[in-house]
């Protein structure tokens, strides 16, 4: 307890109590879109731009206060717009693809994005997922957007002028242009994408205006076109004009499409038909409060209620729908891997390094008919390109580690989804643990040391190896409990079960951390444990030494026991932030957003350690787990620009949150558990999509009641320290009795410990 009492007194100051949030009607109007867009290359608070987009829709808009190609297209300290971009970037770090922008400007007829940008404030701009408006300073226009899932209603209110305009700007690395005024109409295409190959690719657009063009130019680069409307060119663009009177309101429409512009004109007429701009408006408002009303929240503060639902918006875009409506209402999909319009779903937009952890598990949950459709897209993904997408951006990026697809796909199945051809999701999982790709990041980098040694050396030139080395054995458990599901014979999947246990290769007892290894089998040296990068991935031993998700208890074993392992996890927090930035040349952004936020050697800005709060309930003090995860959402999270503390990463740090909000965690996708920590709010409805709901009481809960002193579950005492999803998905009521003080005798037997694949053996 004394190591305890200690991280009490490194704690921040709580603020006063702060008023408290009824039930809310209307979750959307809650959201502050610009959470996390404070952001730069040297520090991230969420590295995120406000997304005005319908949930997993195929295109998003923001505005653009970057220059063309930079992959912070929106960021909160910027002073001017140069445009409103339809985007599908998943973040800055992987930047974007199928982009082209829309801008009003007024007297000169200017096209350049330097030229054309305007001044702006946050006063005058107003953002809402469903809708955006902006006041233009340079131009005096309001522009206003409104979004569908495949296309967007614009609408410019002008001032007295003969000289309005809007331009079109298709970017570069080749792009097309036409302009028929007669059906005040202009189609194009931009073939501009950051992460390739990417084959026959074009992102076609058609816009339509309510006003009949006075003028009307195309151009290309810095030039002017005299005597055409049609440009084919590295750089391709129109400007169009008005005349216009003062407050007049002028309507554009806009639909894009991945296979043609016939196919963009389709998504248009289906998806705005006649509606006007308000209607629009409306419509996607209504889609945002039917989506984010799977979850209600109560009896917290209106920040914590603004910060749970901007949250949870985050967890509702990536990855992004790809597939489109055909003229027979069919579902087909331009293909990143051959190029061609085929059948079916196709997802794209995650980093499945990031996403397995928390994102995925949240779908499986609370929005499974999505991830029904993205295991499909993933069945097409393997069928087209020959290997399942570790970062899909949207085809195969060469980026990160793991063969995380396994934990993905495996923990759909085992969480209920049916109905897709999991047999061959199965088959394409086996063939990604026993090959190298084409890619890295394809398949498994090392496998044949992997597979020989039962580790990735450090010393044969393969970057990363202990990091690939954990998770490729916590990807081959997911194997073998997807196999197991699936009831494969054991003499099939047993080898899987065996490299579950691969982890321990890694163990040094010496250090009591996991650590690099040679070929020869002796361990890397020198050995710094504050050393970032080398063996792992954007991170440390400190950090790594915990991605035993499938083997808790194997892992506390290995570092001397229940007591030991609790110890070494309050290490943590009360070490300092030292680090060792050597194998990187410089202090990347990582590392400072952990030694800012002055918890220790707890970077929770990035993903590998963000689970390793909840161990404390494998170590039989779940009241530590409890008071991390508050600690946590307290200190690191607000509906504000600086809002999060590192990368937000295409929702897993978000959804870390919503699941630490609620009071559980899962530690351990392919796994029929949840961790338990301790809900947030006084209330918590849950509306499944079977029709169940599971409901969340914690009436005495407050900032200084954050312990759960006991707990019930319809009903009936309730000691253990998980919950299960297959009982939680009958609709269950969880009473949670919460106390200013720890309950040290509830949860602290063996019996109430979560899944470890080695306790489950014996």
């Amino acid at each position: 307890m004394k190591h305890f009492l200690s991280m009490l007194l490194i704690a921040a100051a709580v603020p006063a109590m702060a008023q408290k949030a009824d039930k809310v009607t209307d979750p959307v109007d809650l959201i502050n879109p610009l959470m996390g867009t404070q952001s730069k290359p040297s520090l991230s608070n969420g590295n995120t731009y406000p997304t005005i987009a319908l949930p997993w829709g195929m295109n998003f808009w923001t505005p653009q206060t970057g220059k063309m190609g930079d992959g912070w297209a929106y960021t909160y300290d910027a002073d001017k717009i140069r445009g409103f971009k339809q985007t599908h970037q998943p973040s800055p770090w992987m930047n974007d693809y199928g982009q082209f922008s829309i801008m009003p400007v007024t007297g000169k007829m200017r096209f350049e994005q330097d030229a054309r940008a305007s001044w702006f404030s946050h006063k005058a701009e107003t953002v809402k997922p469903y809708y955006y408006s902006v006041y233009l300073a340079d131009a005096d226009v309001t522009t206003e957007i409104a979004p569908t899932e495949r296309a967007a209603h614009f609408r410019f209110t002008f001032p007295k002028s003969d000289s309005s305009y809007v331009v079109v700007d298709a970017f570069d690395k080749g792009s097309y242009i036409k302009i028929i005024p007669k059906e005040r109409k202009i189609i194009g295409y931009s073939t501009k994408y950051a992460r390739g190959p990417l084959p026959n690719f074009k992102n076609y657009f058609v816009i339509y205006f309510d006003k009949p063009f006075v003028s009307a130019n195309a151009w290309h680069g810095k030039t002017l076109a005299k005597d055409t409307l049609e440009i084919q060119s590295n750089h391709s663009g129109a400007i169009v004009g008005f005349k216009t009177a003062k407050g007049e309101k002028v309507d554009m429409k806009v639909a894009s499409s991945f296979i043609s512009v016939e196919q963009a004109e389709l998504s248009l007429k289906r998806e705005l038909a006649n509606d006007s701009f308000d209607v629009t408006k409306e419509k996607a408002k209504a889609v945002w409060n039917k989506t984010l009303s799977r979850i209600n929240v109560e009896g917290g503060t209106i920040d914590q209620t603004r910060t749970f639902y901007s949250s949870l918006y985050r967890t509702l875009f990536f990855p992004n729908k790809m597939y489109e409506i055909d003229a027979n209402n069919k579902m087909v999909h331009w293909s990143p891997y051959t190029g061609k319009t085929m059948p079916g779903y196709m997802f794209a937009g995650t980093g499945f390094w990031d996403t397995f952890r928390a994102l995925y598990p949240f779908l499986n949950l609370m929005y499974p008919s999505i991830n029904k459709e993205m295991q499909q897209g993933l069945i097409n993904d393997y069928k087209e390109g020959g290997w399942l997408p570790e970062w899909s951006s949207p085809g195969y990026a060469n980026i990160m580690v793991g063969n995380n697809s396994a934990s993905v796909v495996a923990d759909a199945y085992i969480k209920g989804m049916r109905d897709y051809d999991i047999e061959t999701l199965y088959k394409a999982l086996i063939h990604g643990a026993n090959n190298e790709g084409p890619i890295t990041a394809v398949g498994r980098s090392g496998v044949k040391y992997y597979n020989e040694l039962g580790y990735v050396p450090y010393n044969v030139k393969i970057d990363e190896n202990a990091a690939k080395t954990l998770e490729y054995s916590y990807d081959d458990f997911t194997i073998y409990q997807l196999g197991r599901a699936l009831h494969k014979p054991e003499s099939e999947i047993g080898i899987y079960a065996k490299r579950a246990m691969n982890y321990k290769n890694l163990f040094d007892p010496s250090v009591g951390l996991m650590r690099g290894k040679n070929q020869d089998g002796t361990f890397q040296a020198p050995f710094n444990a504050f050393r970032w990068g080398g063996a792992f991935t954007e991170g440390n031993s400190w950090h790594y030494s915990w991605s035993v998700f499938q083997d808790v208890a194997g892992l506390s074993k290995l570092m001397g026991g229940k007591e030991k392992f609790a110890e070494k996890l309050d290490s943590v927090f009360t070490l300092p932030p030292t680090f060792d930035d050597s194998e990187y040349g410089e202090v990347i952004h990582e590392i400072r957003e952990m030694q800012i936020a002055n918890m220790g050697q707890y970077a929770h800005g990035n993903q590998p350690i963000q689970h390793m709060i909840y161990l404390y309930n494998y170590a039989g003090q779940p009241w530590k787990a409890q008071y991390w995860a508050r600690e946590t959402m307290n200190r690191l999270y607000k509906a504000t620009p600086d809002g999060y503390c590192g990368d937000e990463d295409n929702g897993q740090t978000s959804a870390w949150y919503v699941f630490s909000a609620m009071g559980f965690y899962p530690v351990t996708p392919a796994v029929d558990q949840y961790v338990l920590g301790a809900p947030l709010f006084k209330k918590v409805t849950l509306n499944l999509e079977n029709g169940k709901q599971i409901v969340i009481n914690a009436p005495a809960n407050s900032d200084d009641n954050r312990y759960i002193k006991s707990m019930k579950i319809n009903g009936k005492d309730y000691g253990k320290n998980f919950l299960t999803h297959s009982e939680l998905l009958k609709g269950a009521t969880l009473d949670f009795d919460m106390a200013a003080k720890p309950n040290l005798n509830r949860g602290t037997q063996e019996a109430d410990f979560p899944y470890s694949l080695s306790t489950e053996k014996k």
